[in-house]
């Protein structure tokens, strides 16, 4: 990764991390009611870290359904009279102007999702999308990264709170289920699991790649 540009590491996708808190399972549905995104960036010793973490209210869609046990879940009154929330068309617009910002002060062509479980915050993200009739999406429409995932790997852990502390990041359950706090959290834990894999000697792969062709190139003109 010359120069640890970000655009190297990935593809040239940037990761963006982002989570939903929903009035439900339904991402046709049911209420879309928070969503944050966290912006990575690379610094000079080449370590993943978040460079700013967006923040968006959203007011259910018209005729969306509240499940009053998911509500319960996560504490949220889409409906308090002091929340400073917006359409969730208004939400998407002012985030996707942020990550095409980003994609080209760092040069990535793309944006892809990097959530925990991340089908489901991809599914509802896709579904927003579709309900605000958003024809220029900056995020690849079905890959991502998934944290859940990548941390049964890496931690043997699954659940965000455990995963988190056995990477020895803080984590309270009071805060939980906050649009925010559980993007941060994610955005915490996808960073050290790729900052982790470059410590082991992951990364960067291509000091490796020449050494092989160079092996090979030895082994062919050797006759063997």
């Amino acid at each position: 990764m010359s120069n640890h540009e970000i655009k190297d590491r990935f593809r040239g996708f940037l990761p963006v991390v982002i989570d939903v808190e929903t009035a439900g399972f339904n991402q046709k549905t049911d209420a879309l009611l928070e969503m944050a995104a966290s912006i990575l960036r690379v610094d000079e010793n080449g370590d993943l870290y978040i460079y700013e973490t967006l923040e968006f209210l959203i007011k259910p869609f018209e005729g969306a359904n509240l499940e009053k046990a998911a509500l319960d879940f996560t504490g949220i009154d889409p409906f308090a009279p002091d929340r400073q929330d917006m359409p969730e068309g208004e939400a998407l617009t002012q985030m996707f102007a942020k990550v095409r910002k980003e994609l080209k002060s760092v040069g990535c062509k793309r944006a892809i999702l990097v959530g925990h479980n991340a089908a489901f915050d991809h599914g509802f993200l896709n579904a927003a999308i579709e309900r605000a009739d958003i024809k220029r999406n900056p995020f690849h429409p079905f890959s991502s990264f998934d944290t859940a995932s990548l941390a049964g790997l890496v931690f043997g852990q699954t659940v965000l709170a455990k995963a988190c502390e056995a990477a020895s990041i803080p984590f309270s359950n009071t805060e939980a289920h906050s649009a925010k706090y559980d993007t941060e959290k994610t955005a915490e834990l996808f960073c050290e699991i790729v900052n982790k894999w470059k410590r082991l000697g992951g990364w960067p792969l291509i000091e490796n790649e020449v050494e092989e062709e160079d092996d090979m190139a030895a082994i062919f003109h050797s006759g063997k």
